[in-house]
């Protein structure tokens, strides 16, 4: 197959380009860097070329407490971005199918995260507008198929993790900074101080999990949404534990201080849908994938011996 993605250089389309390559697929891909999507003739560059699926991974994000400083920059270059990617898509590749991601915090935090749900109440207030451009995203979708019958496929992740995470100055999802925090406390003797009480909840999965899942979602689910985690929540504390544990870091000396910022107390997808598509789905242990994740830190002892430019939580 013939596949462009969007947001190449991201953690998540990094991954999925080796995979692509390695199934001999013919990958078009770039970063904002090589072409910025804010722009109504970004794609003009692949005029002519015809591609059978579109992966739309580009959005203009950070973690941690990004969007409660950015709420109208997020509004603003994310709906320049969908909307772009999409008008090209029904203009000039009405044969390809397009698979975008959607995120977990679209859903609002009273609701069961069932995919009914995805457009129903209010997200989270403290991520409010990048929920809202994600809801708009998919409600750009079912428009076209209704109007023009175009295939897609919107895919709701759970925060992914493993090896080879972003390498910049941008702030991390939650388990890469418990990592990082952690790691520092033990190689560097600083103090470890998580954001909240430890009580808040959170649903990871593998990187490579949701790719091997993504992809045949991909070949097999039209105009549809999916829920894609790993079915199980687990305590901000918890994961700690298992850090400190394989780094060999005393967790009684984890502080915590609750006057932060922590989002939703919980987050975790339903996977029912996901699980009546895909009967057998084999996942990365936490251990092991914690573990494969925690060596990676160790060998680009940069990524987490640097000073931070930011101060961030643990919450998304």
């Amino acid at each position: 197959m013939k596949v462009l993605v969007t947001g190449s250089g991201g953690f998540l389309g990094s991954f999925l380009c080796r995979r692509l390559e390695a199934k001999g697929h013919q990958i078009a891909k770039f970063t904002s860097k090589e072409i910025d999507l804010t722009s109504s003739s970004a794609l003009d560059a692949f005029a002519g070329e015809r591609f059978d699926q579109i992966y739309h991974l580009a959005a203009w994000t950070q973690a941690g407490d990004f969007c409660l400083h950015h709420p109208g920059e997020q509004w603003i270059i994310n709906q320049k971005i969908n909307t772009n990617v999409l008008s090209w898509w029904q203009s000039h590749q009405a044969q390809a199918k397009i698979i975008c991601m959607g995120t977990s915090c679209s859903y609002a935090p009273d609701s069961d995260l069932i995919e009914d749900n995805y457009l129903a109440g209010t997200p989270i207030d403290s991520l409010f507008t990048y929920a809202m451009t994600k809801r708009m995203l998919h409600a750009g979708l079912l428009a076209l198929y209704r109007q023009y019958n175009l295939r897609y496929l919107t895919l709701v992740p759970s925060t992914l993790y493993g090896p080879s995470y972003h390498t910049d100055d941008r702030q991390m999802h939650f388990i890469f900074d418990l990592i990082r925090k952690i790691l520092r406390g033990k190689e560097l003797g600083e103090p470890v101080v998580l954001w909240g009480d430890g009580s808040q909840k959170r649903e990871i999965i593998h990187v490579e999990d949701f790719i091997t899942i993504g992809l045949e979602l991909a070949d097999r689910v039209d105009n549809d949404i999916v829920n894609v985690g790993a079915g199980e929540e687990f305590t901000i504390l918890h994961f700690a534990r298992k850090i400190c544990e394989i780094v060999g870091f005393d967790p009684s000396r984890i502080e915590f201080d609750t006057s932060r910022y922590v989002g939703a107390k919980s987050k975790c997808l339903d996977t029912t849908k996901l699980r009546g598509l895909i009967e057998d789905i084999p996942m990365v242990r936490l251990h092991d994938g914690l573990e494969s994740t925690i060596d990676w830190f160790r060998q680009n002892q940069s990524v987490f011996l640097r000073k931070k430019p930011w101060t961030r939580s643990l919450s998304e």
